[in-house]
């Protein structure tokens, strides 16, 4: 399929003041909306709510020293969530190293990522536990390598393209503005284009690339290098998870049907530091700031379902869940066990191998000789 040149908005189906927005760019994504079950809003509200308890309760936790490091996602969560509940059961999802809101959208434990941010593992999870939500990745764009490979594969197997909901699979990748400088998400586009791999690239553009804005890394659009590839490109208002959730759904649909991929810029905001390394002050205004606070994807989902005639008691549970989930992030968090050296090993290959095992012979000999010298 040709790549398509949207109206010059993006994508908004939920305003700042959680009033659905009809406009030349929302229109053909709006009945989606319309027949969408209302429950799944309120499971949305409620994830995003969940997401945002961990997110401040783990930059508490590191702040306190109880974690190396914090990766927060305050203010993405709409992005994340929204695209997250348009996947099926079958489908893969590679992150980079912030899409807490996916992960937890597709089950995993968060706890689980705050043992890789304390040490306490090295492995992450097995993705068959986690409804295929793939590991964290650091290095910046390679999960947009392992992606395409994957959609390579779906193609390759034949779960693409039956018609069959139950078996047809599409991936989807998630990564930030600064991978569209690297190589590795160009060379990505390349493949998936060529192979007509049913991946779904998913930028969320959260404006800083730790502390270069993208009107550096740019000088034209994000989602306009779709263009340049032969892929369908679509810009949307990150922050209403109503656009993410409707744009991602079409083309998840597409990508399974096997018209092949196409490229989804998610404009939003990292309202935190890049990491709990990182201070935003050096290089954010208070007023940039502001004007992101005011457009908080929690809070105009919230006006949405108060107009729609959600009542206080739904709210107060929700707030009540979000307290508790938080203090039970906590006390997990600190009871998490010290690993076994051993399992250092474990991780590297699927089945066992030759010089891993030689490896895992040296260390326990390296073991025994201080026992020995005890």
């Amino acid at each position: 399929m040709s790549s398509t040149v949207q109206p010059t908005d993006p994508v908004q189906l939920l305003t700042p003041t959680g009033e659905l927005a009809r406009t030349a760019a929302s229109e053909p994504y709006l009945e989606r909306i319309e027949r969408a079950d209302p429950e799944l809003w309120r499971t949305a509200l409620r994830s995003m709510r969940l997401v945002r308890a961990f997110d401040k309760e783990s930059t508490n936790l590191q702040r306190q020293g109880q974690l190396a490091l914090y990766v927060p996602a305050e203010g993405q969560e709409g992005a994340q969530i929204g695209s997250a509940l348009a996947m099926r059961p079958q489908d893969h999802a590679f992150p980079s190293y912030r899409e807490h809101g996916v992960g937890f959208v597709r089950g995993l434990d968060l706890v689980r990522v705050l043992g890789l941010l304390r040490g306490t593992t090295n492995a992450g999870w097995d993705v068959a536990e986690t409804a295929n939500f793939h590991n964290y990745v650091l290095v910046i764009a390679s999960q947009t390598l392992h992606a395409t490979g994957y959609a390579m594969g779906q193609r390759l197997d034949g779960v693409v393209g039956t018609g069959d909901p139950e078996v047809d699979e599409a991936t989807i990748v998630y990564f930030g503005d600064g991978s569209t400088s690297q190589g590795d998400l160009n060379e990505s586009l390349v493949f998936a284009r060529s192979y007509e791999a049913p991946a779904v690239y998913f930028l969320q553009n959260n404006h800083w690339a730790i502390s270069v804005p993208v009107s550096v890394q740019s000088p034209t659009p994000l989602y306009r290098r779709a263009d340049g590839f032969g892929m369908p490109g679509v810009q949307i208002d990150g922050n209403d998870v109503m656009a993410s959730y409707a744009v991602t759904a079409e083309h998840l649909d597409r990508a399974r049907a096997g018209s092949g991929p196409a490229f989804i810029e998610a404009l939003t905001y990292r309202m935190g530091a890049h990491t709990t390394s990182d201070d935003p002050t050096k290089y954010r205004t208070r007023e940039e700031e502001q004007f992101w606070r005011d457009r908080d994807p929690i809070v105009r989902l919230e006006a949405y379902l108060r107009a729609q005639g959600e009542g206080d008691d739904f709210f107060a549970v929700l707030e009540d869940e979000a307290r508790d989930y938080a203090a039970d992030i906590r006390r997990r968090t600190l009871e998490l066990p010290d690993p076994d050296p051993i399992e250092m090993f474990q991780g590297v290959y699927a089945e066992a191998h030759p010089l891993i095992e030689e490896e895992i012979a040296s260390y326990l000999n390296f073991e025994a000789s201080l026992e020995e010298g005890e």
